[in-house]
């Protein structure tokens, strides 16, 4: 039989299966629902809470921050039903990639699989570096000033940020149990840090502070790095900018789906689930449901302590990032700030370990399906984990994270997952289709309510979002995908195990 050339080739749900059961390129089922749950909560319960919102506070929304954590929460909600379904369908490696193949096709399975790495791995550096800051600053609270950095020659060194990552990959290679009793141990740390948090906010709490809850809108600066900075959304249409304002709140949502990531890092983790038919989507959404609750309140009280305007000047004349610790700073909390910079501290460190879990196993999926080369899909005899694809991602995000900055980069994060967002979306009205053609008996399976009205409600609002991103993250983006076209026409096509079909 001959090549099927077309880069709409899709893998049956069947195919799919079967290739888990690979030798040698098989995982181990030993995650159970909270395990899952606590996956999702301990990547989200991070930067999100104690660096994005106090940012888009001062830049974005005001008060009406708390609009953007609902408005993000509600989109992420709808994709996250459509992640279940597909997860209970298809409960193998690989999330939104693999998915994508089975429904759309193979040329989008690359697209997708292509942005969760770029998703992935930028997060992984970005919070590598959050955390050696936050690190610092914990250590500085308890008297003892040591950098995680050094400057050779003006070029600075984040060794800390290194140091996290490879722990982790370490970790994680060794495996995914014991990486999942060390987040479920820290995840309830940092949520009582949470708790105390927002006890502590209500004791500053003036309802002054919330007015006006929509500030007015700023407009927009008409020069070159203006334009750049605005919305794709606000130079299309030339209404709703970026700060404050209606504008300003969708802004917002778009930029706090970086503190949602993380229930689809769950939805990697299917094909290490018992029974994941049942526990995948309990995991998603029990976890999707506690962090948002988290979210609006630590944003209520936010809001409540401190005037936008008055934290943005104290920051700016006091030489400090926005932050929480910061909110607390200005009432002159000194213990409050101190047990933010450790629970922050302690909170990044299960980011950067449960990001690199899922860039890990999107790699494993695409290698495994010859997407990249097959030995990069190879796991270990005995814990079943894939141990060299680990190892050498841990020491790239590593280097990426001490020798470079990629702070500005961030909103690159939330493209991705967004684009992510709405091919998952779409694709579970085509697995339906694609599992009544093949009588697959989807009984057990999780299935999206108000079918297909909530997937086409979802893909639209993760578009929506993805326009009120910036200009220049939309020419990164499109770079991005550029170079990743290359990688698969000339590689990825013509080596992919369904040409062996």
């Amino acid at each position: 039989m001959g090549m099927n050339k077309s880069i709409l080739r899709k893998k049956s749900i069947e195919q799919t299966l079967e290739m888990t059961q690979e030798e040698g390129h098989s995982l181990k089922r030993n995650l159970g629902p909270l395990d899952l749950a606590f996956l999702a909560v301990s990547v989200c319960v991070g930067a999100g809470i104690f660096s994005v919102s106090t940012k888009v506070m001062t830049q974005n929304a005001g008060p009406a921050t708390i609009l953007s954590f609902i408005i993000a929460a509600f989109v992420c909600g709808l994709a996250a039903m459509c992640y279940a379904e597909f997860s209970t369908s298809i409960p193998v490696s690989g999330s939104a990639y693999s998915y994508s193949y089975t429904s759309l096709g193979e040329i989008f399975a690359w697209i997708i699989g292509w942005d969760l790495i770029l998703e992935l791995f930028l997060a992984t550096a970005v919070i590598a570096k959050y955390w050696a800051i936050y690190v610092t600053d914990a250590l500085h609270v308890f008297g003892i000033d040591f950098a995680l950095s050094f400057t050779v020659a003006g070029f600075t060194v984040d060794f800390g940020a290194a140091i996290v990552v490879l722990f982790f990959a370490t970790l994680l290679s060794i495996g995914t149990k014991l990486s999942a009793r060390v987040t479920n141990t820290m995840t309830c740390i940092k949520i009582g840090i949470v708790l105390v948090i927002i006890v502590a906010g209500l004791i500053y709490f003036n309802g002054q502070n919330l007015v006006p809850f929509v500030p007015a809108e700023l407009p927009s600066q008409d020069t070159a790095v203006g334009t750049l900075t605005s919305t794709l959304w606000g130079t299309l249409t030339g209404l709703g900018g970026n700060h404050f304002g209606v504008g300003g709140i969708f802004a917002g949502a778009a930029i706090i789906c970086f503190a949602y990531v993380g229930f689809d890092t769950v939805a990697t983790a299917a094909e290490e689930t018992r029974n994941p038919r049942k526990n995948v989507p309990i995991g998603i959404i029990l976890g999707l449901g506690i962090v948002t609750v988290l979210y609006v309140a630590v944003a209520f009280v936010t809001c409540g302590m401190v005037n936008y305007q008055d934290l943005a000047n104290f920051a700016a004349s006091q030489g400090r990032e926005v932050s929480l610790a910061t909110a607390f700073l200005y009432h002159g909390a000194t213990w409050q700030s101190a047990v933010i910079a450790v629970g922050a501290a302690v909170g990044l460190t299960t980011v950067v370990m449960v990001e690199l879990f899922g860039l890990s196993r999107v790699i494993f999926a695409m290698s495994r399906d010859g997407l990249f080369p097959q030995r990069w899909s190879k796991t270990s005899e005995k814990r079943k984990t894939p141990v060299g694809i680990t190892v050498v991602i841990g020491i790239v995000a590593a280097l990426t994270a001490s020798l470079t900055s990629v702070d500005e980069l961030a909103d690159m994060i939330n493209i991705g997952t967004l684009s992510a967002f709405v091919l998952v979306s779409i694709g579970v009205i085509f697995i339906r289709k694609n599992a009544r053609e093949h009588h697959i008996d989807q009984t057990k399976t999780f299935k999206v309510p108000l079918f297909p009205v909530l997937p086409i409600l979802s893909a639209i609002l993760c578009l929506w979002l993805m326009l009120n991103l910036t200009n220049i993250t939309w020419l990164r983006f499109v770079a991005w995908l550029l170079a990743g076209f290359i990688i698969y026409f000339s590689y990825s096509r013509r080596h992919a195990k369904i040409n062996d079909e």
